[in-house]
């Protein structure tokens, strides 16, 4: 899974980055691995295998992960290839959600590239410029489409109808995630087009300390303008989460959140919110060799979350024995989960719920 960190110059963007690149700021245990200067790797914060860990005492503990990007800055024209437009519109391309970072900040002394704090309007420009480089794909796909349809082509046709309705939007500033299109339609015709404003977005309200538990008058502009957008929105005081990094025990950095009215480093909520915006669950596999989180998609059937460990248990699957998180906890063991009957035994069909504890049979 990967998600980019987008926003135009001066708005706390890198500086975000900077945060989640510092393992001591989010929690005890909270590994982050750099790949590139701008692209890391930062483990999902989940107490349940905490919880797993104490419990079963492994030889080793591996959480699930998100791969963070730090994307250029973007300017007006990037579309047309202004500033770094062709490197940040392809990054962006390649990314499987969107955390937009929006400035809910007066200061005097942080210039904006525009003159002024107004997150509304950065907002759009950002916007205008992915929904150009969208309708540009749109066309593309058009002119192709209209000479099947014109031939009697009856699936052309219907693409046309879809793609119509891309274009009609995209030209009115509307985000392709907003427009209501059935989900067939949908599989079918626009996610092979990889449009970037069809991909799942967080907006970050970037605030200072005053307004880091409950926002400000530009949160709640924003929190009006998305009302309908199917987006998330959060609010994180990125400057507090640099004074976090500075503080060297999880006690101290505790100590500090909670003088603020915080439970948590807002760089780990900010995960959290990543994962779940990209329709991602946790299952647990738990051992004395490992504890491990794996990521598969909300609604995934047991063979399917077999098959991320590794394809020939998807191929080969016969059963899975599950325990729910729940009770794994409250019995605190698997032999004593199974002296109190509460291991099931699923087939194929079984949907993976959020937390189970998952062995599988398999046959190859």
């Amino acid at each position: 899974m990967k998600a980019g960190i987008v926003g135009l110059p001066n708005v706390g963007k890198s500086s975000l980055f900077n945060c989640l690149s510092n393992a001591k700021a989010q929690s005890a245990n909270f590994p982050f691995c750099t790949i590139e200067p701008n692209i890391g790797i930062v483990n999902v914060p989940d107490s349940r295998l905490e919880k797993l860990e104490s419990l079963v005492n492994p030889e080793r503990v591996l959480p699930a992960t998100v791969e963070i990007v730090d994307i250029a800055g973007l300017v007006k024209g990037a579309s047309k290839g202004e500033g770094l437009g062709n490197q940040f519109l392809a990054n962006i391309r390649e990314t499987d959600a969107i955390i937009h970072v929006l400035r809910c900040f007066d200061n005097d002394n942080i210039i904006h590239v525009d003159g002024s704090i107004d997150p509304i309007r950065d907002k759009e420009t950002i916007d205008i410029e992915l929904q150009l480089k969208d309708l540009e794909t749109v066309d593309k796909k058009l002119e192709k489409v209209n000479r099947s349809a014109r031939t009697g082509n009856k699936e052309a046709a219907k693409e046309k109808i879809v793609l119509d309705v891309l274009k009609d939007a995209l030209e009115s500033a509307i985000n392709v995630r907003s427009i209501e299109i059935k989900e067939d339609s949908r599989n079918l015709f626009i996610k092979p087009l990889q449009l970037i404003t069809d991909k799942p977005v967080l907006y970050v309200c970037n605030v200072d300390e005053s307004a880091a538990k409950s926002g400000n008058s530009y949160v709640n502009k924003v929190k009006e303008l998305i009302e309908n957008e199917q987006a998330g929105l959060l609010i994180l005081a990125v400057s507090v989460e640099a004074d976090i990094n500075e503080l060297e025990t999880f006690e101290e950095r505790q100590l500090f959140l909670e003088d603020l009215g915080l439970e948590e480093a807002g760089a780990a909520k900010l995960i959290r919110s990543a994962y779940s915006l990209l329709n991602q669950q946790t299952y647990f596999t738990a051992g004395v060799k490992e504890v491990r989180a794996w990521t598969i998609p909300i609604g995934a059937s047991a063979p399917q979350a077999a098959g991320v460990i590794h394809t020939d248990f998807e191929k080969g699957f016969i059963r899975a024995e599950v325990i729910s998180y729940k009770d794994y906890d409250h019995f605190g063991s698997e032999t004593k989960v199974k002296e109190a009957g509460k291991m099931r035994v699923e087939g194929k069909e079984y949907v993976v719920q959020d937390g189970d504890v998952m062995h599988f049979r398999f046959n190859i």
